[in-house]
Parts: C-alpha cells; sequence; structure tokens
C-alpha cells in the first residue's frame, strides 16, 4: 500500500496504489474512485468490534476491504468533511484518533475503540476515542488543514478540544477549563486540553463544532 494525497490542504484525497493481491481497508462511504479493485464488506472484526467502533467510536458499522487483481490497482479515498489528509507510519505502536479522524488503512492496522478516562467526558468529542495499532499505513483526515508537532519529553502543547485529531501513545491527555469559569463560558474558547510528550500531535485548523454553533441559530425555523 502506498499512497499519494492529492489536493491538501482544503479538500484533500488519498490516491492508494496496491500491488497484484494487495488490500487495504476503509471506512464505509470513502471510496471516490477505484480501478482493478474488488470490494469486500464486513464489520472487520466480528459483531462487538463492530458495535463498538459504531455505537462508542462514532465510527460506521461496517468496513471495506479493497483488494487488487493480478495486475494491482488504485482506490481513491476522501473523507466527508472538507479538509486534509495525513500518512501516518506505524511500526508495531498504538496511535489514538478522535471520532471521525479515521479514513484507511492497511491490513495490518487494528481499529479497535478505547476508554477515554471521564476527562474525555468533559472536551465534548466523547468517552471514546480510536485506538489504532499494528504495522502499516494509517490515513487520517481532518477538518481543515493539519498541523504535526512532534513533542519532546516533557513539552506541553494546550489545544482546543474540538482542533483534536490524534496523538500517539505515550502522549499524556488533560482537559481543563481554558481560563475560570467567566473566560470559559465567555471567552468562545471553552475546555482545552493539555498533550505532555513525547510523542506525535495531530491538530485541525477548523473545529465541527465551532462551525455548528455558527450555522444552526442561521437555519429558518420551523413555525
Amino acid at each position: 500500500m502506498h499512497s499519494e494525497i492529492k489536493f491538501s490542504p482544503s479538500f484533500a484525497a488519498a490516491e492508494v496504489q496496491l500491488d497484484p493481491g494487495e488490500a487495504c481497508k476503509a471506512e464505509a462511504g470513502a471510496m471516490v474512485a477505484m480501478k482493478d479493485v474488488d470490494i469486500e464488506t464486513s464489520t472487520q472484526g466480528g459483531l462487538m468490534k463492530g458495535l463498538r467502533r459504531s455505537v462508542l467510536g462514532g465510527e460506521s458499522f461496517f468496513m471495506n476491504t479493497f483488494t487488487a487483481g493480478n495486475a494491482g490497482g488504485s482506490v481513491t479515498f476522501a473523507p466527508a468533511l472538507p479538509g486534509d489528509i495525513v500518512s501516518w507510519q506505524l511500526s508495531g505502536q498504538t496511535v489514538y484518533l478522535q471520532s471521525g479522524a479515521y479514513l484507511a488503512s492497511a491490513p495490518g492496522v487494528d481499529i479497535d475503540t478505547k476508554w477515554g478516562g471521564g476527562r474525555t467526558f468533559f472536551s465534548g468529542e466523547g468517552l471514546f476515542i480510536l485506538k489504532c495499532s499494528g504495522v502499516g499505513e494509517l490515513l487520517v483526515a481532518s477538518y481543515g488543514a493539519i498541523d504535526a508537532k512532534q513533542l519532546a519529553a516533557g513539552e506541553t502543547y494546550t489545544v482546543d478540544t474540538g482542533h483534536m485529531v490524534g496523538w500517539s501513545e505515550g502522549v499524556q491527555y488533560n482537559v481543563r477549563k481554558a481560563g475560570n469559569w467567566k473566560s470559559t463560558f465567555l471567552s468562545g474558547e471553552g475546555l482545552v486540553v493539555d498533550l505532555t510528550g513525547p510523542g506525535m500531535i495531530y491538530t485541525q485548523s477548523r473545529s465541527q463544532d465551532a462551525f455548528l454553533g455558527w450555522l444552526i441559530p442561521k437555519l429558518p425555523k420551523s413555525n
């Protein structure tokens, strides 16, 4: 599996080249186009694992596996929201993604859910996060552009919770108020997350929650 990211950072799509007989898997509905590949749909790990991803992790219940023919093939993937895609190469480690950030991966990458602890309840991102572990390429999608930062041991970086995309295992994750209660409710910043290294973090330049907060009051009201 080898990917080329096109049209970044606003409307990114990932074109994945597959060798003969090689496969990759993706979130349901992520495929834009394909050539010389077969598609198979399954829960990828059984009923309970599919339910965990769907109900707890915010991803689709089913995943699609794309397998190239005898001459190889290609598949193009794109996320539901306009934004960027980054390729995260895993070599046996574990990384964590917020709901909606998973796009596609090599077969050797396992996608499951993990209890994020009570602190994630206050982040607006849910109690569960996606746990991605194994070997191979992982395609991660964002809303807006992706920014990557490598944190040194003990280095702390503070991010608005709505702008988090993913982080590597070993990065400590702590949600708190942006300031005092007055600042939290009146500044528009709400809650933030302190991320402490060592490890890699990915953030996004746009927030779905912020966009919905702007959009919903402007929608026509029914009588």
